[in-house]
């Protein structure tokens, strides 16, 4: 599984850390775009298994935008909670695209997405027990130990929860970090979509986030469908969102940020102005700090 070395991109990368700035998700529509006009946007996240092939077009865009833009690797089909066993399939592909991208930063989802086999289409939430929790921590650990580096786990939206959970969400992911030494991911817009939909307090979630621990933030948009809020992620930045988000770097300092887009997809343009508003929030947390 290991790449030939003509493969390896030879620039030096731009950043090995991901900048406490704004950067936005790369998604197809935009990639020429992108490389023809290289906007003035700090940093790019794309999905992971959208460049799993050996070759073609799209990665070999991918290797010229990380000359230029550091690059975060974001995973939606690991599925961290499952009792499956591990896809090593699948973590031998992330791991050659780490070795030839060298992403800033690695991350999955807080969630499970399959069972005996059989995947679904949805990021789902996990029962929040004891007996979870070593579990998914058991896991996180095995992905950490394989990669050979530390990713961030990211919240999920969610609309039901288990009646068997006896333990606070926040509470969950907080122990995650702490079990595992992985970093969190703090999907924003997830916080107040499940903080809505199951009636908790939202800062009393980012309250539980450990500082340290704490290396990405997404905003997205939701829709609302009845009693519910669902996350799209295809629509504007909500305004109840970015003042959670005004609250979140308060609580952190300012933290790379991403705006988040996947379904019916804007301009490009849309998307940096989006970017914008969340670095001049970054901008103005970082001067009330200082």
């Amino acid at each position: 599984m290991n790449l030939p070395s003509a493969a390896l991109p030879s620039a030096a990368l731009p950043s090995a850390v991901l900048p406490a700035a704004a950067g936005i998700g790369l998604r197809a529509q935009h990639v020429g775009q992108v490389e023809a006009t290289r906007p003035r946007v700090a940093w790019l996240e794309v999905h992971s298994e959208n460049y799993y092939a050996d070759g073609g077009p799209a990665l070999a865009a991918l290797d010229r935008l990380r000359r230029d833009y550091p690059l975060s690797l974001h995973g939606v089909g690991m599925s961290l909670g499952s009792t499956d066993p591990l896809d090593r399939v699948h973590l031998a592909k992330l791991k050659r695209l780490i070795a030839r991208t060298q992403p800033a930063a690695v991350s999955e989802h807080l969630c499970w997405s399959s069972v005996a086999g059989r995947h679904f289409n949805d990021l789902l939430p996990l029962p929040y027990t004891e007996e979870a929790l070593a579990h998914v921590c058991a896991r996180v650990t095995q992905v950490q130990d394989a990669l050979g580096r530390e990713i961030l786990v990211e919240n999920v939206s969610s609309y039901v929860a288990f009646a068997d959970s006896t333990i606070p969400e926040w509470e969950f992911v907080a122990a995650v970090a702490r079990r595992t030494g992985c970093k969190l991911l703090v999907d924003v817009n997830n916080i107040h979509v499940s903080a809505v939909n199951h009636g908790f307090d939202a800062d009393v979630y980012l309250a539980a986030m450990p500082r340290d621990a704490v290396a990405e933030i997404h905003l997205a948009g939701f829709e609302v469908r009845g009693a519910l809020l669902i996350d799209t992620h295809g629509a504007p930045v909500a305004p109840a969102v970015w003042a959670l988000y005004r609250r979140a770097l308060e609580r952190f300092g300012a933290q790379p940020t991403l705006i988040e887009w996947d379904n019916d997809i804007p301009p490009l343009a849309t998307l940096l102005a989006e970017a914008a508003t969340a670095q001049s929030m970054l901008e103005a947390s970082d001067a009330v700090a200082a």
